[in-house]
């Protein structure tokens, strides 16, 4: 199979055909000796009702002990 390379702007592209279509926005591109590989990046999302269940005291959330803190110096003028 062979398809098309042509310039968009200053880059070039390659027309890819329906059948190679690849899922996502973005794709991992990397030399492989004279020819050039293509993975798509797959999406980093949070699970579903990730945040739903995070407590704000759950202890792997903890500060760990600072001691005493210094007084907060006002700065305004």
């Amino acid at each position: 199979m062979t398809t098309t390379l042509f310039t968009n702007g200053r880059s070039q592209a390659v027309r890819i055909p329906k059948e190679l279509r690849l899922e996502g926005k973005q794709v991992s591109i990397r030399r492989l000796g004279d020819g050039v590989l293509l993975v798509p990046v797959k999406a980093t999302t949070w699970p579903e009702g990730f945040f739903d269940r995070i407590r704000i005291d759950d202890p792997h959330f903890a500060r760990p002990d600072q001691g005493e803190l210094p007084p907060i110096v006002d700065l305004t003028l």
